[in-house]
């Protein structure tokens, strides 16, 4: 049985249907990771998106019970060369189908990845449908565009809940017994920011994109930190106004959608990407110590770097396949940001200390707030 992918422009590959059978539409990016598709599946960042992965062996170590990043999976579609249907590995719970199945995901196989990634690398991210026609164009047509929807109030939390030590808690908990405490917003979050936090000590509150930051202050946290997320941050007003609020207030770091919001709280502006970045093999180069990091990334906007002009906002990192930024701090408002990812999952580990930084903050300011 054949199953298509179908581009707004015309063009249709043909491959066979994995997971649920049936229809989705969505805006078609490419990761260009080896590893890490379950991270991949579970990242809220890819709402709304179809995910093309370039590697051509998808799924061969299995799926399992602890590399969940999100509570379900969060990709609109996904397409892959091959997928293997023997994993082998002592984790492994299911096999790739089985697991695309199961939650639901209509996905394809046996699609030239690299023919499709080449497409979008010529002409920009586009719209796309996963459908048993491959005359689906008029569905597509039909289907909502990627940048006119609201995905991060789709993928933030309906309610707060705590992360310590032992991990999820359903409810947020004192943070008792913990080196710092810390409110994160969720606009899409990774769990592993969790887990870097509690790592090093602290408690974090989880809270929805949609909390005030009177609500916020009233927990008298530690630190801030804003989350990655999906979509267009140009539709976050709401959201970008309550970073405002909440600038200067407590120590605050923000990674991807947090480091832009941070930015146009400011008064920097951001724009969409051709084809955005995503995979864990991104070179970003500290300016201040000029140390180069190999980086996972997972964004189609970025912040462009002459709007920081007169944010009071320091640039520290770039982007050295294309120079965009990766990040920046000020020293006088007591943040620092990030575009990558440095908590990974997938990816390497060489940003780390992101987290450490972010934690030393909390205990200076309380220190000082002491005196």
């Amino acid at each position: 049985m054949s199953a298509y992918l179908v581009l707004e422009d015309g063009t249709v590959f043909e491959g066979h249907p994995l997971g649920k059978s049936g229809s989705v539409a969505g805006e078609v990016v490419f990761n260009t990771g080896m590893t890490g598709y379950q991270e991949v599946l579970t990242d809220p960042s890819y709402a709304g998106q179809i995910v093309v992965m370039t590697y051509p062996l998808i799924g061969n170590y299995g799926l399992n019970r602890d590399d969940f990043e999100s509570s379900r999976v969060q990709v609109a579609g996904f397409v892959v060369l091959e997928d293997c249907d023997a994993p082998s590995n002592w984790r492994a719970r299911s096999a790739l189908h089985d697991f695309l199945a199961e939650h639901g995901v209509v996905a394809l196989s046996g699609i030239d990845t690299r023919a499709v990634t080449l497409k979008i690398r010529e002409h920009g991210a586009l719209m796309g449908m996963i459908s048993e026609r491959p005359n689906a164009i008029d569905a597509l047509q039909s289907a909502p565009r990627y940048d006119d929807q609201d995905f991060v109030y789709q993928v933030t939390t309906s309610k707060p809940y705590g992360w310590g030590r032992y991990g999820y808690e359903t409810e947020p908990g004192d943070g008792k017994g913990y080196k710092a405490r810390a409110v994160v917003l969720d606009c899409g979050l990774k769990w592993n920011i969790l887990r870097r936090l509690a790592g090093l000590g602290v408690h974090s509150t989880v809270v929805p994109a949609t909390m005030s930051a009177d609500e916020i202050l009233e927990m008298n946290p530690d630190g801030l930190f804003l989350s990655p997320g999906p979509g267009d941050p140009d539709r976050l007003d709401d959201v970008v106004s309550t970073v405002r609020d909440l600038i200067g207030k407590r120590p605050m770091a923000g990674i991807c959608l947090g480091h832009q919001m941070i930015c146009k709280a400011l008064g920097a502006q951001t724009y969409k990407l051709k084809f955005g970045h995503r995979g864990s093999n991104h070179p970003v180069k500290d300016l201040k110590t000029g140390r180069i990091a190999i980086t996972s990334q997972n964004h189609g906007y970025a912040v462009d770097v002459e709007s920081l002009k007169g944010t009071g906002l320091e640039l520290t990192h770039i982007q050295l396949n294309d120079g965009t930024v990766e990040g920046v701090e000020s020293e006088e408002l007591n943040l620092t940001t990030l575009q990558y990812h440095p908590e990974a999952a997938p990816g390497p580990w060489d940003s780390r200390p992101f987290f450490e930084r972010f934690v030393q903050s909390m205990d200076k300011s309380k220190q000082e707030s002491q005196v």
